[in-house]
């Protein structure tokens, strides 16, 4: 039986129309990056395929092969049942890869075959995706980025949601990262992807961005928690006119308690943080912060951290190409802020539209 193979572009192609994807590689090597949106569906768990690679590497392919054979059969129905669940009621065919097209994908494709069900396998598997995102980072086109900057607690992340939901398009690089971007920017959040992974998120948000048209995004240093934003994503971060945004103190202190909800809970988390920055704070506010910490004061925690270490330490990022939007109260806030929008889309990408605009 011939097993039919499409390209990835292809694949691609299929997958944007509600076609599942199924990764068949191992458990861990999904869990470090796969195509976004893929389904695991793996032939051999970890130990299992460290067991077959070493066999081909020291007694050969023939035996590799036959030991794989043995360990995949008992496993076939499960497969088969594995991706019907998956499929649910999606049209077209199932889409395998593996990590370079190879005889993992290639079998669950002939399986699913076999059992009916329309299967393509993947040419190049996973490692032509990769080949893809880095060429893509490296020479691909996408549109203009509207960056929103501003201090600490001003709300950023919160705008880019609000205005996401009426229909504007949006970069989220934080929510794509699983960091905030400062010292505390992990506490509460699920565990950061691998670098790979994140970088196969960016591409699959930044691709839909054509190269006429823009997105917002917040303005980012290249380091987010340990992950690196690729240079010409970082590059095109800085060409706009920023869209400044501005919040009282007590705004700001509000909007932290906001983004860090059930404190109580992170309390041992804030140490570590804290103890980090001390050498910039000082042994003397380093105390304190730790004492309303301890104490559970989070709006003292909170003011105190923004005028001791966030406010000097991000305040040399407020840039002189920028039009200023004063958020309070919220909802005139919005409406400035999408004033703002259309008069940098109204101007040519990157012009000088200053001195600033007045909230």
């Amino acid at each position: 039986m011939t097993t039919a193979i499409i390209t990835l572009e292809q694949a691609l192609a299929l997958r944007d129309k509600g076609a599942l994807l199924i990764d068949a590689r191992s458990p861990a090597e999904f869990a470090e990056t796969t195509i976004p949106g893929a389904v695991n569906v793996p032939l051999f768990d970890d130990l299992e395929r460290a067991e077959v690679g070493t066999l081909y590497k020291e007694a050969g392919k023939k035996v590799a092969l036959k030991r794989g054979m043995e360990l995949v059969a008992p496993k076939i129905p499960a497969l088969i049942a594995m991706v019907e669940a998956a499929s649910g009621e999606r049209r077209g065919p199932v889409l395998v890869f593996c990590w370079r097209g190879g005889m993992r994908s290639r079998a669950l494709t002939t399986f699913l075959e076999l059992a009916g069900i329309t299967a393509r396998q993947i040419e190049g598997g996973h490692k032509a995706f990769r080949a893809l995102v880095r060429d893509f980072f490296e020479r691909g086109e996408w549109g203009r980025l509207l960056v929103l900057r501003g201090l600490t607690g001003v709300g950023k992340t919160r705008l880019l949601l609000r205005l996401q939901q009426e229909g504007y398009p949006v970069i989220d690089l934080e929510g794509l990262a699983h960091h905030r971007g400062s010292a505390f920017g992990y506490l509460g959040l699920p565990a950061q992807p691998s670098q790979k992974a994140f970088e196969a998120r960016l591409w699959d948000a930044l691709r839909r961005v054509p190269a006429a048209g823009y997105a917002l995004a917040e303005g980012e240093s290249r380091h987010i928690g340990r992950l690196i934003l690729p240079q010409r994503v970082h590059q095109a971060l800085q060409v706009e006119t920023s869209l400044w945004i501005e919040a009282s103190l007590d705004y700001r202190v509000a909007v932290v308690l906001d983004d860090y909800p059930a404190c109580e809970e992170l309390q041992e988390a804030f140490l570590r943080p804290l103890q980090l920055i001390r050498p910039r704070l000082g042994g003397e506010a380093h105390d304190r912060l730790v004492g309303h910490l301890q104490a559970g004061r989070w709006a003292e925690l909170a003011r105190e951290l923004m005028v001791l270490y966030y406010d000097p330490l991000y305040d040399h990022t407020c840039p002189d190409n920028r039009i200023d939007i004063a958020i309070e109260p919220e909802g005139e806030g919005l409406v400035r802020l999408k004033a703002a929008i259309a008069r940098l889309l109204a101007a040519p990408p990157g012009a000088l539209l200053s001195p600033p605009a007045a909230g």
